[in-house]
């Protein structure tokens, strides 16, 4: 009678971070973390340059991250049936095919200089990141050592924050022109009836940088449809089920499962509100111009990198589940400072949230996919569609700011006071589990 095969941990050695034998599969997709950072915080940048350009609140540019991460929402269940089919490098492919024709998008969206348009291509953009994300999550974490699936998505995730970087470094430099209008000029420029003329050469600012995007995706789509991804234990649990049948309502009787969902729906939450505002912030509290303040953020997503794989090592000897604990406590207390302590004081804590929330998304995920076998893509598509969580609290975020913008951190704090609650409980469940198998 055969036995099953035992992990690494089952025979005593330290579970394997990479999945040996499959490095070119392993590193193309950890690459794709890179490529989608920077689009998702370009959108920061887009949020403030378009509050200039098209004159609008600052609950209408939250609309931007409304319209991103509504595709994320309603176009990750399509990804997951797709790659239940067809595997998980088709689905790549797609969302990369689909993220390059919404960059491209932004081209005409600027010629008829039309916000609305400007959603519209954001939406294609994000729906391709849904696809990305429902299969890149996954796929890093099952491809190699069970017991180290946190860990490996931990230091795959960590190259993501170099493209938010990298993102918020482009935008910047290439969108913000630095000219920042007195009433005075406004009101002359009116005058002379060159206002709008300048507002269309602010609009005109943000398509470059998405055009070049774009065609990196496209070239990423080639390459990656020709190379052999490995196949991994999902797909063997799936194969020659067809599509399975109606697993939805089974998959939600798992309390864990639910309540990682949950979680991922509100870190999301707050790290987009914490980011889509914290320019702002910089400005009014810190009272920095627009550029300086792009500046802070980048910095801020720069710890948010050295978070990443400082947490991936640190997996080594400590429980990931306590580890996001002591990290969410450490949130609560910098994010009550940047709400009670307004200024150079609470923008430094708002600043060094981003190291400490930096393991929370792959964590969460790599928890609530533990166990999941044949439900593992479907377990995967709704983690990502939790990611609406950046739809819904950031024009929250946005309205209670029409009052005083640092108590719209309150909406972040929030957030992390579940995530707390979840980590402990967490790493109890998941122990609990390992030690019943």
């Amino acid at each position: 009678m055969l036995t099953p095969a035992k992990s690494e941990s089952q025979l005593g050695l330290r579970p394997s971070l990479f999945p040996i034998g499959h490095m070119v599969p392993f590193a193309l997709v950890t690459g794709l973390f890179f490529l989608w950072g920077v689009p998702n915080n370009l959108n920061d940048v887009l949020i403030r340059q378009f509050m200039t350009s098209f004159a609008i609140t600052r609950f209408q540019a939250g609309l931007v991250q409304s319209a991103f991460y509504l595709g994320y929402f309603l176009l990750a269940m399509p990804a997951a049936m797709l790659m239940r089919r067809a595997g998980y490098k088709t689905g790549i492919v797609t969302g990369l095919v689909l993220f390059g024709t919404g960059t491209f998008l932004f081209w005409p969206a600027a010629l008829v200089d039309r916000y609305g348009f400007f959603l519209f291509a954001l939406f294609v953009i994000a729906s391709g990141l849904a696809f990305l994300e429902t299969a890149a999550n996954p796929f890093i974490a099952e491809i190699g050592d069970a017991e180290s699936s946190e860990q490996r998505l931990n230091f795959s995730q960590a190259f993501n924050p170099i493209g938010s970087i990298s993102g918020v470094a482009i935008g910047t430099t290439f969108i913000f022109s630095g000219v920042e209008l007195t009433p005075e000029r406004v009101s002359a420029l009116k005058a002379s009836h060159h206002y709008a003329a300048y507002l269309q050469s602010e609009t005109l600012r943000v398509v470059k940088p998405y055009v070049v995007l774009g065609a990196v995706a496209f070239i990423l789509a080639a390459i990656i449809a020709s190379v052999r991804f490995p196949e991994t234990r999902s797909s063997s649990a799936t194969a020659g089920k067809g599509s399975g049948g109606p697993r939805l309502p089974h998959l939600l009787q798992r309390p864990f499962f639910v309540f990682s969902v949950a979680a991922q729906f509100l870190y999301v939450g707050a790290q987009v509100g914490t980011w889509s505002y914290f320019i702002q912030y910089v400005q009014d509290y810190a009272h920095q111009p627009v550029k300086i303040a792009g500046y802070f953020l980048t910095g801020s997503l720069v710890a948010f990198a050295v978070g990443r794989f400082a947490s991936a090592w640190l997996m080594r000897f400590v429980n990931p589940g306590r580890l996001m604990g002591i990290y969410s406590v450490t949130n609560v207390v910098l994010v009550t400072i940047g709400v009670t302590k307004p200024g150079w004081i609470g923008m430094w804590a708002i600043f060094l949230t981003s190291f400490f929330m930096s393991l929370m998304f792959p964590t969460i995920f790599a928890m609530g996919l533990r166990g999941l076998g044949e439900d593992t893509k479907l377990g995967g598509s709704l983690l990502v569609m939790a990611i609406v969580g950046g739809a819904v609290l950031t024009p929250v975020m946005g309205l209670i700011s029409s009052r005083s913008l640092a108590f719209a951190y309150l909406v972040p704090l929030a957030c992390y006071i579940f995530i707390v609650f979840y980590s402990f409980v967490g790493a109890r469940v998941l122990q609990n589990q390992e030690l019943s198998a």
